[in-house]
């Protein structure tokens, strides 16, 4: 009996903290491929091209590289909020142009399509968790940019998932939790912001959220209209001062965290002050429930 050939995954930013844990949750069942622009190595055995995103004409040879491939899993960005407002062209090439041409080479090549975007395509105004049907504003240069790649791949694409997420920590990247940890080592006080609340999101909850809905929207074709935004977080909510005072706590780190506002720090880009994610249309479709950002913070910090 011939063994039936894995379906072909790109990962777009494959060395970041969420590609690299997509690709070991995908590489049993997918085969993977990677781009990005760090360096030549990939994870693990993953096929990788080392490729801008906004070099079309390299991204297209990978494409062309890659025979029938099947599914592109969009997860590249410049993420660095203050980056971004203080570089709006930069965030627009990347995060913009960047995402059209692989949003273009997906339509040319016939592909699916997963988009990661985040919370802050949201004001923070609402007063309770956004849905997917809540009306975006972003406050930040970031926000926009990220909303501006949501609305092509809807004008463009018509079997895609966008996922949006927020407060990424995981293993392979800067992170809040490292950050707070390695600040924390040698010092008295350590100063948090307390007036933003959020849901902390493991990248290997996040990866295996994802592969769920690969699984039941794009393998199974479960129904129609599946496909869309989904709304896809750790459970339970904390403000950034929460988050730390949890992190240092489960290190065993004595060092006090002071809470303050978020007008003392004068960051460039502003901050929704509450962009909780609800995850009731991912927990319908897949009648899975991600377990909470504490126990999530317990498993990354073993």
């Amino acid at each position: 009996m011939v063994e039936e050939a894995k379906k072909k995954i790109l990962i777009t930013g494959i060395k970041g903290m969420l590609g690299c844990d997509l690709f070991e949750t995908l590489k049993a069942e997918y085969q993977p491929y990677g781009i990005d622009v760090k360096d030549k190595q990939a994870p693990g055995e993953a096929d990788f091209f080392p490729y801008d995103l906004t070099d079309k004409q390299g991204l297209e040879s990978a494409f062309r590289e890659i025979k029938n491939l099947w599914l592109v899993i969009h997860t590249a960005a410049f993420t660095d909020v203050d980056g971004c407002e203080q570089d709006p062209a930069k965030a627009a090439i990347v995060n913009v142009q960047g995402t059209k041409n692989i949003v273009e080479l997906a339509q040319k090549y016939r592909t699916k399509f997963v988009y990661v975007s985040t919370d802050y395509v949201f004001n923070g105004k609402k007063g309770s968790a956004y849905t997917e049907k809540d009306i975006p504003d972003p406050l930040s240069v970031y926000g926009q940019t990220k909303l501006e790649g949501e609305n092509f791949i809807r004008t463009n694409l018509e079997k895609f998932l966008i996922i949006r997420t927020s407060w990424l920590f995981g293993k392979k990247g800067k992170n809040f939790v490292d950050t707070i940890i390695d600040n924390a080592r040698g010092a008295d006080t350590l100063r948090v912001v307390d007036d933003q609340r959020g849901s902390p999101t493991y990248t290997v909850s996040l990866a295996e959220a994802i592969k769920r809905l690969i699984d039941i929207v794009f393998v199974k074709e479960s129904k129609p209209d599946n496909f869309g935004i989904y709304h896809v977080t750790n459970s339970e909510t904390c403000t950034w001062y929460e988050f730390a005072k949890m992190i240092l706590a489960l290190s065993d780190i004595s060092t006090e965290i002071v809470p303050v506002d978020s007008s003392v720090l004068k960051r460039p880009a502003q901050r929704p002050a509450l962009s909780v994610l609800d995850n009731g249309r991912y927990e319908q479709v897949t009648g899975h429930r991600l377990c909470s950002w504490k126990e999530a913070l317990q498993t990354y910090l073993a």
